[in-house]
């Protein structure tokens, strides 16, 4: 009997939608609204820590230390990006292993050449898929109770069915859950999910070359599980700029068209009644 809770829905039949989560306030929030599983996208959270892009400049150690805080903070449990794995075969062992003990319950691997680049941006080369499939033998062998995605980028510098020819070999070679990047229409979506012997995930990547469709119309065309990366991010740096521009115009902080997240909820959200309650319990009286 697994613990996995991503094994488990899998097994059950549940779809699975996992918002990306790209820092510790996100995380937060998504624990209020309440999900089951979330994302920790490698875009994102590069992005959120270091103002960088996701072309491979942020390293394992660094990826770790994010995946891990989330893990911590989350109430749902990770699907956790890790890029190529960070190097080779030894380096993908190791990343494995990192991620497992950091406790996600899913870790995403792809074929790309490092450096790697967003899925979703120009320039993306990729390595032979014997290379992956070695790679992803790896990290089954590796894992204790973690599943592992597949992910192919070969949908634009190869073509739709050499992206279909890889994803299958990805699945034979062991991978739990398979995610055929950057596909550009409904009707290639559709066709995957029905020649790919393996739980399909779906990348809802706002702004993205694929079409952004609902967890019901994923569902229908044969995805089992959907991430939406982006959509977090994006929300939140729109809702920042907009104060900004406000703040810049008028040098008032309200803003009509923005609207702000009650400060007395955050304070409870992030632990300030631990905090009052302790200090009720061990302040010393004045004299």
């Amino acid at each position: 009997m697994t613990d996995n809770p991503l094994k488990q829905a899998l097994a059950s039949g549940r779809f699975v939608a996992a918002p990306g989560l790209y820092d510790a306030i996100s995380a937060i929030i998504a624990n209020k609204v309440g999900f089951e599983f979330v994302y920790a996208s490698g875009y994102w959270t590069t992005a959120s820590a270091y103002g960088l892009p996701d072309a491979g400049l942020a390293s394992y150690t660094q990826m770790l230390d994010r995946v891990a805080q989330l893990c911590e903070t989350c109430d749902g449990a990770v699907i956790a990006d890790a890029d190529t794995g960070f190097g080779g075969l030894l380096n993908v062992r190791h990343t494995v292993r990192g991620y497992e003990r950091a406790g996600v319950c899913a870790i995403q691997l792809e074929d790309q050449e490092f450096p790697k680049k967003c899925g979703h941006t120009r320039g993306k080369r990729v390595v032979p898929a014997a290379d992956m499939v070695e790679k992803i033998k790896v990290a089954c062998d590796a894992r204790q109770d973690m599943l592992v995605i597949a992910r192919t980028d070969a949908r634009q510098p190869e073509g739709f069915e050499a992206a279909l020819d890889r994803a299958a070999a990805y699945a034979e070679a062991g991978a739990d859950a398979v995610f055929v990047e950057a596909l550009e229409s409904e009707e290639e979506m559709a066709r995957a999910c029905e020649v790919i012997d393996a739980p399909m995930l779906a990348n809802m990547a706002n702004g993205g070359v694929t079409p952004i469709l609902s967890t019901a119309e994923l569902e229908r065309l044969g995805y089992k599980l959907a991430i939406f990366p982006a959509m977090t991010a994006l929300s939140a740096a729109q809702a920042v700029e907009t104060s900004l521009r406000h703040l810049k115009e008028t040098g008032s902080s309200f803003a009509p068209d923005a609207t702000h997240f009650d400060f007395g909820e955050f304070c409870e959200l992030v632990g300030f009644p631990d905090v009052w309650a302790f200090e009720d319990k061990w302040a010393k009286e004045d004299d």
